[in-house]
């Protein structure tokens, strides 16, 4: 039976702050300015915003900066809050800062310089007690005229960002106000406490924010991590919501699963800070923990980016009312409550960084000023970077690097190091001495051995696997070949006008999104079903001899072709469109003078096919996983520029699939789809439609009789754990080693295969779920397989390791007229695997037209 309340909750901690006697009271107050009090409604990113700029106008000790904007164009802004003298020396203060990392700071002045904190809340926007709380937090040190706030303005800046996370934040506050009744409900069935699809917590494209950190595939996260270096704080609170069943959580974390590159001195100072926030929430009668559950592992979230960037970052955890107020076995758990703690929490973070000021501002000196020390004496050495993909992958690791402030040198010239062919359009080299020398080695970390196995997020995201990086450790490359600035580009506007047709390799990164570009346009490509090579712009009229004198150029299977004769555009005007696009794409285009090629099937062959235009639909709804979905619309929607259909499970049966030429299904159960959509879907294949799947989705379709091939089921896989001798002690160990919360695999590919063209082999991915497939004797299906030695980097069970050991990850079966693509892996993993995200652009240009 449904719980409720008809009066409003009891006068809070806040509350009090705000009524005392030493606040001024010409500031206008958040309840002022709402007409209600806080918390009564849930805020509105606009009406956070709002009421920042009016404090800012009121007080001299509030000013604004900005942390970026979101993909719907929400500014994520900060308050400033300081003294009115350090107001005044702002930009004398971000000046300071921005030279802490290369220690060129003046030390005799380290001491008068303010120390900076950071209070950032509600990165996943359904966590809302912690934008409330800000809010609150925002006033009260503008207006409290107590000793201990005066002395804190003097000697410190905090910024304030109450919503990290605009667009999810905004998602979620119109579902719960819409949602709230006269009489508050606590029932936890109750439809205010269970969002629908795809919930606040994630942003405009599902993801969640408080994993990009390290990726940085989103603007909002890209403003905050640009933030973080512009102010380089010494401190920063990550503010959170958990389950409701549970109390409040503050770090340190699990002592053992702490990542190793986290320096001693980080903990031991997250210990003393933890004595603040269990005396401030001690003094609220509020119930926590320490110690358990989360941990300081995976540097892509808001708690752990400081640690591997000089500062210390500390997680809180308040459970979540998810609305008003709902039951948990600790009592109803209140919004009020929730901004009460959390308000609680943010001072105690204030004291304690005040107190241990002179520790932190030491802390942060000696962390980079070991880095800048470091190598030092000898020839420079680092890490030689080579994209497989060409210069577009080359390009988003420059502007990674960029962003979290890495050094790195372009090459002037091509060598060769290791047996690798290091060149201007796809190399780097990164120097291991630099101020940025402990993040650099975490984006590149790779291990395979823990002391506990147990990991609240991925145990690995190696930069090398993701983005299909060859790597020579410690290199040394003579200065000749270095430089600061790029020295390549792709500069060809025009190609010869004797030319018959235009070629791309498909091995380029931005080949698939070129190829869309193309096709919008109404452009005729094709594709080489395999492999040749052609000299480039070899004239028909040139003579045999110096036609061999020549060396061609190879090309793989996969290979674009743009005939120059073609019924809706002139030569001039396709070589235009085409050099047009190749310059936004940095993708190279190969001009032939002739259809003969040096070796293979020459260009007028059936092998190259005409690539049809592909109209994608995306199943979407409470039965799949949002971010994996979120993912794949990134990707056709901002990688390749396509025009994407998502539609939630209930409605597929009443739409004319045949309009689709490709459906995709993320990882999901899809228990909620219908006996009807299932034959749908399978008529859907056979009549000629693809069906591109990953994870448990093939369960389902294996299931619907849609995918022979049959995954091992849940209860197989159990049984490669053996229980004997474990105690009840034990389960928790047990439980870990059966997950699979991220690790590197590597894929042996069947190149020959179309869903494989253009992709380096073996193929590293991330794998993150338990499943796999049945040895299969059916030819001609398998696409990939895990290698005999499957691990690359992370952490994954030895049961599991020699389960999958030469199982099939990708097979492509034929059903009627059509195709099923079916992937174990999500090969999109956060839109950061760049060096498997062709696979999906295979499977809608080449599938099923190839087979």
């Amino acid at each position: 039976m449904a719980s409720a309340s008809e009066t409003s909750p009891t006068e809070t901690h806040i509350e009090q702050r705000l009524q005392a006697e030493d606040i001024n009271p010409l500031l206008t107050q958040p309840a002022q300015y709402l007409g209600y009090p806080l918390g009564e409604w849930h805020l509105r990113h606009d009406q956070i915003n709002h009421y920042l700029q009016l404090l800012a106008s009121e007080s001299e000790r509030v000013s604004l900066d900005s942390a970026g904007f979101s993909e719907e164009r929400r500014e994520q802004v900060t308050a400033v809050i300081t003294s009115e003298k350090n107001q005044q020396n702002l930009a004398d203060i971000i000046e300071y800062r921005s030279n802490i990392k290369y220690g060129t700071m003046q030390t005799n002045r380290s001491n008068k310089n303010p120390l900076v904190v950071w209070l950032a809340y509600s990165i996943h926007g359904d966590e809302a007690s912690g934008a409330h709380a800000a809010i609150a937090l925002s006033h009260y040190l503008a207006a409290a005229n107590a000793p201990w706030v005066k002395e804190l303005l003097d000697n410190t800046v905090i910024l304030l960002t109450p919503t990290q996370n605009p667009d999810g934040f905004d998602r979620f506050s119109n579902w719960a106000n819409n949602n709230k009744g006269q009489v508050i409900v606590t029932d936890n069935n109750h439809r205010e406490h269970n969002q629908d699809w795809p919930g606040g917590r994630f942003n405009h494209y599902l993801a969640d924010l408080n994993r990009d950190w390290l990726f940085l595939r989103h603007p909002a996260s890209q403003g905050r991590v640009a933030f973080f270096h512009k102010w380089q704080p010494h401190y920063v609170g990550d503010f959170h919501e958990m389950w409701h069943q549970q109390s409040y959580f503050f770090q340190p974390g699990v002592p053992d699963r702490v990542n190793p590159l986290t320096l001693p001195a980080n903990q031991e100072l997250s210990n003393e800070l933890a004595d603040f926030h269990r005396k401030a929430l001690d003094e609220v009668k509020q119930p926590y923990f320490s110690g358990q559950m989360f941990d300081d592992f995976f540097y892509g979230k808001g708690s752990t980016y400081p640690d591997i960037n000089g500062a210390i970052g500390i997680l809180f955890e308040q459970a979540s009312s998810r609305g008003q107020a709902q039951d948990s076995p600790n009592g109803v758990v209140t919004l009020a409550d929730s901004i009460d703690n959390q308000f609680a929490t943010s001072l105690s973070s204030l004291k304690g960084a005040h107190a241990l000021r002179k520790k932190l501002m030491a802390y942060q000196t000696n962390f980079f000023s070991s880095n800048v020390k470091r190598f030092r004496d000898g020839k420079q050495s680092g890490r030689l970077v080579k994209a497989h993909n060409g210069s577009a992958h080359i390009t988003e690791l420059v502007s990674i690097l960029e962003q979290h402030k890495i050094s790195f040198k372009y090459l002037t010239q091509a060598f060769e190091d290791d047996d690798i062919n290091f060149t201007p359009q796809d190399s780097l080299f990164i120097p291991d001495s630099q101020p940025q020398h402990d993040l650099l080695q975490a984006l590149f970390d790779k291990r395979t051995e823990f002391k506990d196995e147990t990991f609240y997020d991925i145990s690995t995201w190696n930069f090398e696997s993701a983005l299909g990086l060859s790597l020579v450790n410690k290199a040394k490359p003579s200065e000749k070949y270095l430089s600061e600035k790029p020295t390549f580009s792709i500069t060809q506007t025009s190609y010869p006008q004797d030319s018959v047709a235009l070629m791309i390799d498909w091995q380029q990164a931005a080949a698939a999104p070129m190829l869309q570009q193309l096709l919008n346009q109404g452009v005729l490509v094709k594709y080489a079903l395999k492999p040749f090579s052609l000299y480039p712009h070899t004239s028909a009229k040139s003579s045999a001899k110096t036609q061999s004198n020549k060396q061609p150029t190879a090309f793989i299977a996969g290979s674009l072709q743009i005939p120059l004769k073609q019924q809706d555009f002139t030569a001039t005007e396709l070589a235009d469109i085409v050099a047009t696009a190749a310059q936004k794409h940095q993708v190279t285009v190969v001009a032939s003078a002739s259809s003969h090629t040096a070796t293979g099937m020459d260009l007028g062959s059936d092998d190259f096919i005409k690539v049809k235009p592909v109209t994608p639909l995306i199943i979407t709804g409470a039965d799949t996983n949002a971010s994996e979905t979120g993912q794949l619309w990134y990707f056709l929607d901002k990688t390749l520029g396509i025009p994407t259909t998502m539609v939630n499970t209930e409605r597929l049966v009443s739409l004319d699939l045949s309009a689709y030429s490709h459906i995709f299904m993320a990882d999901g159960p899809y228990h909620l789809i219908s006996d009807g959509t299932s034959r749908k879907l399978g008529k859907y294949v056979s009549e000629g439609g693809t069906i591109v799947a990953q994870k448990r989705a093939l369960v389902w379709l294996n299931k619907r009789n849609i995918l022979n091939s049959e995954p091992k089921s849940k209860r197989e896989l159990a049984k490669l754990f053996s229980t004997t001798g474990m105690k009840f002690g034990d389960q928790s160990k047990l439980k870990a080693r059966q997950s699979i919360g991220g690790a590197i695999v590597s894929l042996k590919l069947d190149s020959t295969h179309p869903v494989t063209f253009g992709l380096p082999n073996p193929l590293p991915v991330m794998k993150n779920r338990e499943i796999s497939f049945n040895l299969t004797s059916t030819p001609f299906i398998v696409a990939a397989e895990y290698e005999n030695d499957l691990l690359v980097s992370g952490f994954m069970a030895k049961e599991y390791q020699r389960s999958f050991a030469n199982s099939p990850a990708m097979i492509v079966e034929t059903k009627g007229k059509g195709k099923v693509v079916a992937l174990t892996d999500n090969l999109l993993f956060r839109n950061i695997w760049l060096g498997s995200e062709k696979v999906y652009a295979n499977a809608l240009y080449f599938i099923p037209s190839a087979l």
